[in-house]
């Protein structure tokens, strides 16, 4: 799946649908799995290249108990299920 970087809104809210990632307004990064909820990116390396994009290293584990877990990649704003 190909994600989407957002932007804060104009109350400086960050609205993530599922693929989408971005900084809120104080730089933290958050990012939401595709069938996931959002989660925050702290503890994980974020590159961010010339076009946008971001890559999270490493792998992101993202576990929401009754709706399963998501293991993956994203990379250049492409996820990428293991």
């Amino acid at each position: 799946m190909t994600g989407r970087r957002v932007y804060p809104d104009d109350e400086g809210q960050l609205r993530l649908a599922p693929g989408d990632y971005g900084q809120d307004a104080s730089g933290v990064w958050y990012a939401r799995a595709p069938r996931m909820s959002t989660g925050c990116l702290v503890g994980h390396n974020i590159v961010e290249h010339e076009d946008g994009t971001i890559t999270v290293s490493p792998l992101m584990v993202i576990d929401h108990g009754a709706r399963g877990t998501w293991h993956g990649f994203l990379e250049r704003g492409v996820w990428r299920e293991v």
